[in-house]
């Protein structure tokens, strides 16, 4: 039977794992391997994909990949091994020294060691699953602000810091990932970065409440024969638990220093440094590579591996690869690790030989061999070093959340519930509440300026700058901060707390038959808050094809930019129907992405989407300071944009209003450059119902910022009244459908530009603008029918 065939509740033991290439790797490395029990939790509210439990992790896997994996029904073994099952003895019950430090430490051998010079700058590279607290424990060593999410693959780029008290010594973290295996783009950046830059030393963080899934990443590390040390996080949850780990007892069976830490709490980050500095300084390198034993079935996997080693010796030293991990990649059959090698054609057909050979003694096909001998060398040192409960207080909290948020009939009413929540709290309780206190301050305070200029006789020029260009412009842009915050808090949440990765999960079905993946959400729902990190985000995706497609669709998500426009246009025109209007703007933008997805997914971008194959992590509390370190980033950021491009943008348009080509004051601004300018295109608009001139100038500066075409329209109209003066109902609703569809900020194209390349970023603007004026111009004409 395969996989497909189990039945909810029921464990069966996996024979073979079928398929090939690089996703058949993945999925060797998420520890689906022959010999492994699996159970079958539940299936998506939609039938597909499933949800299982290997390796003591949840893991996401869709019905047509399980086809491929063949399993035989058993019943479900305790987690702990009788060889695990001992008692504690009373030097665990309490703290003991833990001499893994300094010259008189076990790691330390003066005979061996080679310092590096004293001015050597050391550098390391935090490495570790997703969702293993990385992004955390990076903030905490160097007080850097980075967003930190639950969601895998939210570090999706290399950010550096030093390390706070060792001026000397730099950390970069590196995407989440789950082996060096080149699968996605985040394993091949972490790996380019080990392997070429050359870190003095390695951080390891692994999740200690799942720590047989975690070490597998750690073995691949250690073959790279670069000083390690391993940061245990989460061990306040262990503890909670009932749980404890050896930690001595780890050392000796991993032959590197092991940490106990909890990332979250800041407890044992000091002594992670103070280890991390001392191997990278004297180099010392981990104490073993050899996982393979002689005597395991036979010594297949031992002496093909160190056969391999003698052949390669020569190749793997002018490649400046560490030959064990060389070694190791060739029986997996990584081809980038073989055509950097450049074997001849003889010692190609000598490496076919023996994987043939390991092939026919171990019984299993080479890839699967490795992986099999990784696991079972992790299942050893942990019977002998970890104590578990049954069960953790996370994961039956999580479980009981699933049970609402994931289950067959309220998983998409909790869903669209949630979303109704977040958005009315965000327009009409909290950000709407916070907006208007705000909005009546600024008035005031405009006031009082302007009536101070006054009094001092400030000639007219200066006087309308700083009024009606800057007070008007910038001053109601700002009013909108509190919207723009609200939402980005309760997005936060979303992302912190695990929920993001079950919408992937729920809306995987959904999704696929746009032509994507369930990962895709993530991105597309990030793009309601901002498009900038929504296009980074997309690089979590294994597949080109479904990355260039979404980066397609992020856009139409209505960030929060759009909200002054939004909140502005239905304040005058839309009153009484405001939150109506802009909810209805939101999901306007969700059915134009589902339309154009279907259409491109016929033509442009044929194919089917990547595999869904993804962990599900444990609901946790955000933390505070995670939480709060977003919401000051992301206001800091719209505060810095406020008062440069949306500053300078004011400027330019109040300018360029008041005076004309002689450079001369003008009375009427239809006389003024921008009119001249703006005269040019007002054709193109006139159709949509948009041809007065200052309609086309707010919404050329909306190129630069959307909160600028806001701010440009007060300039130019003065309040809203002169706007309802030149706009009707129908016209507004049409500029909301443009400004909601037409292309994104100069941030988003530049994004673009570098992800996807200049080519890609041209099409994607005329692309966007031509959808805004095609249905904009459907819109306008359907609202003349009703009014």
């Amino acid at each position: 039977m395969t996989l497909r065939d189990l039945k909810i509740g029921r464990t069966a033991k996996i024979v073979s794992v079928g398929g090939q290439g690089a996703l058949r790797q993945h999925f060797l490395d998420m520890g689906v391997i022959p010999g492994t029990e699996i159970t079958l939790n539940k299936f998506a509210p939609l039938g597909d994909p499933m949800q299982l439990q290997v390796q003591g992790y949840e893991l996401t896997l869709r019905l047509a990949d399980a086809e491929n994996i063949e399993v035989v029904p058993c019943e479900k073994q305790t987690e702990n091994s009788s060889e695990s099952e001992f008692v504690i003895e009373q030097e665990y019950r309490h703290e003991v020294e833990h001499p893994g430090l300094g010259e008189e430490g076990r790691f330390h051998c003066k005979k061996t060691e080679h310092p590096l010079p004293k001015e050597t700058r050391l550098t390391f590279a935090l490495v570790g699953n997703q969702n293993s607290g990385k992004t955390t424990l990076f903030n905490q060593l160097t007080g850097m602000n980075q967003h930190v999410g639950n969601f895998p693959g939210v570090t999706v780029d290399q950010k550096i810091g030093t390390i706070k008290g060792h001026p000397e010594a730099s950390v970069a973290d590196l995407p989440g990932i789950y082996s060096l295996s080149p699968y996605t783009t985040e394993e091949i950046v972490s790996r380019d970065f080990i392997l070429k830059m050359k870190p003095t030393g390695i951080i390891n963080i692994v999740d200690a409440t799942n720590i047989e899934r975690n070490l597998y990443l750690t073995m691949q590390l250690m073959e790279l024969d670069i000083p390690i040390v391993l940061a245990l996080n989460m061990m306040d949850e262990v503890r909670n638990n009932g749980g404890t780990i050896r930690i001595n007892k780890m050392e000796d069976l991993l032959g590197i220093p092991v940490i106990p830490i909890s990332a979250m709490k800041n407890e044992g980050v000091d002594e992670l440094v103070t280890h991390a500095i001392h191997i990278a300084k004297y180099q010392e390198g981990p104490g073993r590579q050899d996982f393979c034993s002689p005597e395991d079935h036979g010594g297949a996997v031992h002496r093909c591996l160190h056969a391999i080693m003698h052949l390669i010796e020569d190749h793997a030293e002018v490649a400046g690869i560490p030959i064990r991990f060389a070694a190791s990649k060739l029986v997996e059959g990584d081809k980038l690790i073989k055509d950097a090698l450049k074997l001849s054609e003889n010692e190609s057909e000598l490496l076919a030989h023996i994987l043939k050979q390991l092939e026919q003694e171990r019984g299993l096909d080479p890839s699967a061999a490795i992986a099999d001998m990784r696991f079972d060398y992790i299942r050893k040192v942990c019977s002998r070093t970890v104590v578990k409960p049954e069960e953790s207080i996370e994961h039956k909290r999580s479980r009981r959340i699933d049970s609402v948020l994931t289950g067959k009939y309220t998983a998409i009413p909790a869903f669209v519930g949630i979303m109704f929540l977040i958005f009315w709290l965000t327009f009409e309780v909290i950000g709407g509440g916070l907006q208007e206190l705000l909005e009546d301050w600024i008035a005031d305070f405009t006031d009082y300026t302007d009536k101070l200029l006054t009094s001092w006789n400030i000639a007219d020029v200066v006087h309308s700058l700083i009024i009606n260009g800057v007070y008007a412009g910038v001053g109601t842009v700002i009013t909108f901060l509190p919207i723009i915050v609200t939402l980005f808090f309760f997005l936060s949440l979303l992302e912190d707390s695990g929920y993001m990765a079950r919408i992937a999960f729920v809306m995987d079905k959904f999704m696929r038959k746009l032509g994507l993946s369930g990962r895709s959400i993530v991105p597309l729902l990030m793009g309601f808050g901002c498009s900038v990190p929504s296009v980074m985000a997309s690089r979590t995706l294994p597949s080109e094809r479904d990355r260039k497609l979404t980066v397609m669709l992020i856009p139409f998500m209505s960030c929060t930019a759009k909200l002054p426009i939004y909140a502005f246009l239905t304040a005058a025109f839309f009153p009484r129907n405001a939150t109506l209007v802009m909810v209805f703007l939101y999901f306007l933008g969700i059915f134009v992405s589902i339309f154009l997805a279907t259409f491109l997914k016929k033509t442009f971008f044929k194919g089917e989407a990547v595999p869904f194959v993804m962990e599900l992590p444990n609901y946790r509390m955000p933390g505070v300071k995670s939480v709060a370190r977003l919401l000051w980033d992301k206001s800091k950021d719209f505060m810095q944009r406020a008062f440069s491009v949306i500053f300078i943008a004011t400027i330019v348009i109040w300018f360029l209003q008041t005076f004309d080509f002689r450079m001369q004051l003008v009375a009427d601004s239809q006389n003024s450059i921008l009119a001249n300018i703006a005269d040019i295109l007002t054709p193109l608009f006139q159709p949509i119902g948009l041809g007065d001139w200052k309609v086309v100038t707010s919404l050329i500066s909306g190129f630069m910022a959307k909160e600028s075409v806001v701010s440009t329209m007060t300039v130019l109209f003065g309040s809203q009244a002169g706007l309802q003066e030149v706009l009707n109902a129908a016209m507004a609703f049409s500029l909301l459908v443009f400004c909601l569809l037409y292309t994104p900020c100069v941030a988003t194209i530049a994004t673009v530009r570098r992800e996807m390349g200049g080519r890609y970023a041209t099409i994607l603007v005329v692309w966007q603008c031509a959808i805004a004026w095609l249905v904009a111009l459907i819109a306008y004409h359907l609202i003349k029918l009703f009014i």
